[in-house]
């Protein structure tokens, strides 16, 4: 008979002592199990006691976490959280040096328990803390353990960072303005400015006083990425927190030559490859950069307001003038509305009224000034080149650069917040100045040829805008390094190369509707739905790397969870760093019996996701989502790294419970699958032609034997 399911098998150490071997009652009062222990050893004063984890982070064991503790799990006795937190603020207090030393190391260490912390902090440590270095006498190990504890108990969201004093936030800035300061001390200063920064408003104007992004570019050219990482995190959190007034100004700094070329050769060149944090905190950047193109992107032209025509002027003036002859100004006048005409305006009377609609607004209008100026030669080839073709052939230039301008916008998502699980920043943008009116240039062109291979008319807009989107959003699939690999992508992506794909794909998925193709999808499919269950639960045993979500910015933390070999048990646990290959179950301490999983859960409905801000709660990290459900009320919750991970690990989970799989990749997946072996299988039928008679029978298809290789 199972035990209990109210009933743990625990071991509890005591230095000095042999381990306690107990069965934990969860309906017994934490207190009461804990003066049992004390009493095995003859402990007086169980009140001063404790039960924390022997492994991992060594939490602290409450009424609210105890839920956690699995069988086989090793416990720890130890002094209370108040009394840990008294101690220790007694020895931080002291005059040894050395003994403050180890007491600010031990207290770095548990200031991530949130138990510990809750105590310590309501005995005013984090004021002993700000103390100690806002009096500027601890330097090296001592100071860099006494930053770390500040940062973690900060973390916990307890007290509020308005409380910082402006002397506290001068001496962290002194730190990061000094030339030489050790890298830990660096680190853990940039993270308590940024944290500064993001939580609190009144404190980002403190801290933009005490530091510029001038400042901060010469933390870029270090050879260590995590400074780099937390230097370019704090200047992604001022330029997210800064007011309408300092914005431009900010977006001045940043579109600089010096600072882009040192991330571009100090960072995205670098002689090492980009973690995923460096990687979110680059596409942070290139997010808010492209937003400050909104306001342009929203604004619309006013008809009446004659700088604003004079623009349109000038558009007309360079493709047809050549150089401006005012004598001749006012004969040409009856002329601009062929003109306009010419240059693919839709409204040819008063182009202004093309510039109303929002988004693209003013950008575009901006765009076509850039390519009329920077690439005169191309912008007169392509408007001129036009002119001359039969009206119903002619690409209108105008409509299309408005067009194409609202579509980068979509694509780049101008005006968006970034995405928190997203790390899909495109190196090119950091090679040029100007990098958003060139890649406009690049894509004005492609949208020009497009037309032509498509022998277009203007009946045909809307195809060739869906299929130049499709060429740039494949470009940018394969991250092109620079605007010129992009056009050499381009290139290779043209209109044939767009049908051969489309074509590819569309054969794969199989769209055929005869009567005995659909009796063979019927019969293959359930053999076909049955190997990817069994490719999902080996990729399971594989096991898989998850990233940690903390409330402050993403840190490089992870853990690991895998399915056993034989379908019983699920083994999770904490890592240090990234794993490179599998990991081995001993190195895993927690586990869930499946027997014990109630559901699978997804998205929205996610315990983890439910708790998270509106900012974090965007769509992609609730697409990538789940959670797993199991007795008696837990949870284990995950964040897939991508899309692939999502659908291998809730498709399995959902066979590993005998339910049907659902996610929508997998259903892609098996049509392919099935369509796959419906052609093979197909080789081996005879005379099946799909006329309005019944077809012949096909005889039994011959066996074959294929390894899929589905993970």
């Amino acid at each position: 008979m199972p035990p209990p399911a109210d009933i743990v098998k625990v071991a509890i150490e005591w230095p000095g002592a042999n381990a306690q071997l107990i069965e934990m009652d969860q309906k017994r009062a934490l207190s009461s199990i804990i003066r049992e222990v004390c009493d095995g050893w003859s402990l007086s004063g169980s009140e001063q006691f404790a039960l924390r984890y022997a492994d991992g982070p060594q939490l602290y064991i409450t009424e609210q976490s105890r839920g956690e503790i699995k069988n086989g799990t090793i416990l720890r006795l130890a002094i209370s959280p108040a009394r840990a937190a008294r101690q220790l603020l007694e020895r931080i207090q002291s005059h040894g040096i050395d003994a403050r030393l180890e007491a600010l190391k031990e207290l770095a260490k548990l200031s991530a328990d949130p138990t510990f912390a809750a105590e310590f902090i309501n005995m005013e440590g984090i004021g002993t803390l700000a103390r100690l270095v806002e009096s500027g006498t601890h330097f090296g190990e001592m100071l860099a353990f006494t930053l770390t504890a500040f940062l973690e108990l900060m973390d916990h969201g307890i007290v509020s960072w308005d409380l910082i004093s402006l002397s506290f936030i001068k001496q962290i800035a002194g730190y990061v303005n000094q030339p030489m300061v050790d890298v830990s001390i660096l680190q853990r200063s940039l993270a308590i400015l940024e944290s500064m920064v993001l939580n609190s408003h009144s404190l980002y104007h403190r801290v933009a006083q005490e530091i510029t992004v001038g400042q901060l570019i010469g933390h870029l050219q270090v050879s260590n990425q995590e400074i780099q990482t937390y230097a370019i995190a704090l200047i992604n959190a001022l330029f997210l927190k800064a007011p309408e007034d300092r914005r431009q100004e900010m977006a001045s700094t940043l579109a600089q030559k010096h600072l882009r070329s040192i991330i571009l050769n100090h960072v995205i060149r670098g002689n090492r490859p980009i973690k995923a944090e460096m990687a979110h905190q680059l596409y942070v950047l290139q997010v808010l950069t492209f937003n400050l193109l909104e306001e342009r992107m929203m604004t619309k032209m006013d008809p009446n307001d004659q700088a604003q025509r004079d623009i349109i002027f000038e558009l007309r003036r360079i493709a047809f003038d050549g150089e401006n002859d005012p004598t001749g100004t006012e004969k040409r006048k009856a002329m601009y509305t062929k003109d306009y005409k010419m240059l693919g305006f839709t409204n040819h009377v008063n182009p202004a009224m093309d510039f109303t609609q929002t988004p693209p607004g003013m950008l575009a209008l901006d765009n076509m000034l850039y390519l009329a100026k920077v690439h005169q030669d191309t912008y007169i080839r392509i408007v001129l080149e036009n002119s001359s073709r039969e009206d119903k052939h002619e690409c209108p230039f105008g409509r299309c650069a408005i067009e194409l301008t609202r579509m980068l916008c979509e694509i780049l998502q101008v005006g968006e917040l970034p995405n928190e699980g997203c790390n899909d920043y495109h190196p090119m943008f950091f090679t040029h100045d100007r990098a958003w009116e060139e890649f406009f240039c690049v894509c004005i062109q492609l949208l020009n040829k497009t037309w032509k291979e498509m022998r277009a008319t203007a009946e045909d807009f809307n195809k060739v805008m869906q299929v130049v989107r499709e060429q740039i959003t494949r470009a940018l699939a394969m991250k092109p390094s620079s605007l010129d690999q992009l056009k050499n992508k381009l290139r290779g992506l043209n209109y044939s190369e767009i049908l051969r794909l489309r074509q590819s794909e569309r054969m794969s998925q199989d769209d055929f509707q005869s009567p005995p193709i659909i009796e063979l999808r019927e019969r293959i499919q359930p053999e076909i739905l049955e190997l990817i269950k069994q490719q999902r639960l080996n990729r399971l045993c594989e096991g898989s790397c998850f990233r940690k979500l903390g409330n402050r910015r993403r840190q490089e933390k992870f853990w690991f969870c895998r399915l056993s070999l034989n379908h019983k048990v699920l083994h999770y646990g904490d890592l240090d760093e990234s794993p490179q290959g599998e990991v081995p179950f001993e190195l895993l301490s927690d586990k869930i019996p499946v027997s014990d999983i109630k559901s699978v859960v997804t998205g929205k409905d996610c315990p983890h996701m439910k708790e998270k801000s509106a900012l974090k709660q965007n769509k992609e990290v609730l697409e990538l989502a789940f959670s797993v459900l199991y007795d008696p009320d837990e949870t284990l919750n995950f964040v897939a790294p991508n899309k692939y991970e999502y659908c291998i690990w809730t498709d399995g989970l959902c066979a590993l419970l005998g339910r049907e799989m659902g996610s929508d990749l997998t259903r892609s997946d098996l049509d392919t699958l099935i369509s796959m072996e419906m052609k093979l299988r197909l080789l081996d039928l005879e005379n099946i032609t799909i006329p309005e008679a019944p077809p012949p029978v096909p005889k039994e298809p011959s066996s074959y034997n294929f390894t899929y290789n589905y993970s």
